[in-house]
Order: structure tokens, then C-alpha cells, then sequence
């Protein structure tokens, strides 16, 4: 299977001067755990992350004030919609993180989590039979 099957095309996009506040209640408003954040002035994308947001504020930073673009995760890596999603794990637990933007040419067309490979790699839940269809009759 490959990212463009389990990515998530909803993208969130945010600026670099949005707080860490506004980034968090888009973030909740559309649920999603990361926002690709756009910086046409440092010619760029980045990402932030729950987990980015969670480390500022329990630092004691103020959200209101602190910035997406001060708290982007560096060095950010990349996925193609042709990568295997055994390719995505790899990255992923090679550098530590849960999201991966996905890049076709120059934009974001998506973005892969851990979940959206476990939700791809887990066999369907099977739900028990109700208990009338058990029992003989």
C-alpha cells in the first residue's frame, strides 16, 4: 500500500505569526494533530505538531503570545505519495516524530500519521455476532 492511500488530504495550513492559541483551536476545529506551516518569506514549509504545542505551553510559554513559527519541528521530512507506507514507518521512526507532510511537485497534498498507517496495516474490527445469533435455538 502507499501514502496516497493512507494520507489525509484534509492539510491545514497556517503562517509562521499565528500563536500557538489559534494554531491549536484550528487544529482541534478541523482534527488534526498537525498543521503545515507556510513561510513564504523563508521560503519554506514546516510543521506543527500537538506535541510541539504541548512542549511550549508545559514549559510554561505563553500560548497567546508564542508563535507557530518559533515552535516548528526543524528539519522537517518529506513523503511521496509513491512511498510504501513501509518507507512512512521507516521515516518516521528513524526520526522520531508521527507526521509526515506529503509533497507532490511544489505543494502539500497531504499528510500521513502513524494512525493512518496503523488504521491501513490493522485488520478491520470484527464486531461479535449479537447474543440472539448465538445461542441456539
Amino acid at each position: 500500500m502507499l501514502v496516497r492511500d493512507a494520507m489525509s488530504t484534509v492539510v491545514l495550513t497556517i503562517g509562521p505569526t499565528h500563536t500557538l492559541r489559534q494554531s491549536a483551536r484550528l487544529m482541534a476545529a478541523r482534527r488534526v494533530g498537525a498543521a503545515v506551516v507556510l513561510d513564504s518569506d523563508a521560503g519554506g514549509l514546516g510543521i506543527l505538531t500537538e506535541r510541539d504545542i504541548l512542549n511550549a505551553v508545559g514549559s510554561g510559554l505563553d500560548p497567546d503570545l508564542e508563535t507557530a513559527g518559533a515552535h516548528t519541528t526543524p528539519d522537517v521530512v518529506f513523503a511521496a505519495p509513491s512511498w510504501t507506507l513501509e518507507e512512512a514507518a521507516e521515516a518516521m521512526a528513524h526520526g522520531g516524530f508521527r507526521h509526515l507532510i506529503v509533497l507532490d511537485g511544489a505543494g502539500p497534498v497531504g499528510i500521513v500519521s502513524v494512525r493512518d498507517i496503523i488504521r491501513c496495516w490493522a485488520p478491520a474490527r470484527r464486531h461479535p455476532a449479537p447474543l440472539a445469533d448465538q445461542i441456539p435455538a
